[in-house]
């Protein structure tokens, strides 16, 4: 009768346990509705937190705003039917969830604080225009007897240029000039001819071709002298003679012509056209002269 009783009784206890077994909920379960809890509570909503259950063992990883979001969630998990026991292994990091959001504005200036500034553009070349004077001195003495037809000869410009108020040509340019023609003077007849005309000049590192009048002095019989520049336009031009120290042919004059002439010519003594070193000469542009900006 005894073992009977005891047999109904251990038949009971089994039906309950297997009622309660039947009535815990899964892990998968306890897993989804603590985070649907967590997600949904205003105060944990921000948490990045993994749950893991097993057998009603839960486990929570990840990291919480603060301390008070990390309490609040192990209390979801412990709150939750069928967990057992509860692993809290969550960190506390104020930046959880959270982007570091850039106002508009300020990521606009920073774009444009990051744009290249375009570099400030070259300044336009110059242009000499066509009838500009250049006054230069020779550096060495140029004659009708002496000189050949075609030699070239070198010169300093004398006087500054400037267009618009732009410095064009500094003055101790090199100027480089050719002897257009020179036919020395008879003895008995026959007239002296020396034609000068400049064909480049030297600005910085860079040496531009020129075209300019050709200015040309004449020495007729009985010290009869003409100067005239041909192509040079109408701009006035004179002959002085003699440098200012005085020298050969120093009472020359002064002859204006069509266009510009020599500044300090003189004449030998057997009446040939002779020009002596550091004389100034001036000549007429007859094409504009385009200068590159200077670096």
């Amino acid at each position: 009768m005894q073992n009977r009783l005891l047999v109904h009784i251990s038949l009971i206890l089994f039906m309950v346990f297997c009622f309660d077994c039947s009535k815990r909920p899964s892990d998968n379960q306890i897993q989804n509705d603590i985070h649907a809890k967590v997600a949904t509570d205003p105060e944990t909503e921000d948490s990045d937190v993994t749950v893991t259950a097993k057998h009603g063992n839960v486990a929570l990883e990840g990291k919480v705003k603060t301390a008070a979001a990390r309490k609040k969630v192990e209390e979801i998990a412990r709150a939750e039917p069928g967990v057992s026991e509860l692993d809290d292994e969550t960190l506390v990091e104020p930046n959880v969830g959270t982007e570091t959001a850039v106002p508009a504005d300020a990521a606009s200036q920073t774009m444009e604080r990051k744009e290249p500034t375009a570099p400030p553009p070259p300044p336009p070349p110059i242009v000499v225009p066509a009838g500009t004077v250049l006054t230069v001195r020779t550096d060495q003495t140029l004659s009708s007897k002496t000189s050949q037809t075609g030699q070239t000869f070198l010169a300093t410009l004398a006087q500054p240029v400037s267009v618009g108020g732009r410095a064009a040509l500094p003055a101790g340019s090199t100027v480089r000039g050719r002897v257009v023609n020179a036919k020395a003077k008879g003895k008995i007849k026959g007239e002296g001819q020396l034609d000068l005309a400049l064909t480049g000049i030297s600005v910085g590192d860079h040496t531009y071709l020129i075209e300019t009048g050709v200015l040309s002095s004449t020495e007729k019989g009985k010290g009869k002298r003409t100067a005239a520049t041909t192509g040079g336009g109408a701009a006035g031009g004179a002959l002085i003679g003699g440098l200012a120290g005085g020298g050969k042919g120093a009472g020359i004059g002064a002859l204006v012509g069509a266009g510009a002439g020599f500044v300090g010519g003189a004449v030998t003594g057997n009446k040939q056209i002779e020009i002596p070193a550091e004389s100034a000469l001036s000549f007429t542009l007859t094409r504009p002269l385009t200068l590159q900006p200077s670096s």
